[in-house]
């Protein structure tokens, strides 16, 4: 039985539901948390990533755009 959670209302994602929503790879996130441009909560051994976290993800990746432009 699947409690499926809309994507507006979930409050913690697995990193590779946080892939889908950034439309790129799971390693690719896996990458990027390890490199510390990513944010993650722990809980026990758990990462999962917060709303807000792939919104700033996002701003660093305009920032980084910008400044290459």
């Amino acid at each position: 039985m699947s409690t499926a959670v809309a994507p507006a209302d979930q409050i913690l994602y697995k990193p590779e539901e946080a892939a889908i929503v950034l439309r790129i790879g799971r390693s690719m996130v896996y990458e990027e948390i390890r490199l510390g441009r990513l944010q993650t909560v722990r809980i026990g051994r758990r990462r999962l990533v917060p709303p807000e976290y792939i919104a700033q993800y996002v701003e660093l990746l305009k920032r980084e755009a910008q400044a290459t432009a």
